[in-house]
């Protein structure tokens, strides 16, 4: 029997599983609720137009055309020449809704027979919710 030397020694522990808890929690809920733009690969200049209000609401199919001709739908760039591999290209992105708004981002200085290529592709395909996008100018600006 050992009297007198007979202390407890409490071993404090520091519980970290309700901290991992509320950790990935917060992780999960950071996940979720935010939002993940997707930016273009090219850079366009676009032409001006006066600002208005328009319906941003639809998610839009987007045609991007560089000042030489070259086409991406979306994110993907258009191989080969010609409307028949740009329709190709839009058929896939669009997944059968012809109804989908499109908006072609022209670079204003790409050639005017681009974009007409791009909106007789759409108008091929059934398209007919077109519009052009443009870049707001200020006004009073001279154009």
């Amino acid at each position: 029997m050992r009297i007198g030397n007979d202390r407890r020694q409490d071993e404090f522990e520091i519980n970290v599983v309700p901290l991992i808890d509320v950790l990935l929690t917060l992780l999960m809920f950071f996940v979720l609720t935010s939002t993940f733009i997707q930016h273009s690969r090219m850079q366009v200049t676009l032409p001006n137009a006066s600002v208005q209000d328009r319906d941003m609401n639809a998610p839009a199919l987007t045609i991007m055309i560089d000042r030489d001709g070259h086409y991406w739908v979306g994110s993907d760039a258009v191989p080969g020449e010609g409307i028949d591999a740009l329709k190709q290209v839009i058929a896939r992105n669009a997944n059968g809704d012809h109804d989908r708004p499109v908006t072609i981002r022209a670079d204003a200085l790409s050639s005017h027979q681009s974009v007409v290529t791009a909106m007789d592709a759409l108008g091929q395909l059934g398209f007919t919710r077109l519009s052009i996008a443009t870049t707001p100018t200020k006004p009073g600006e001279a154009q």
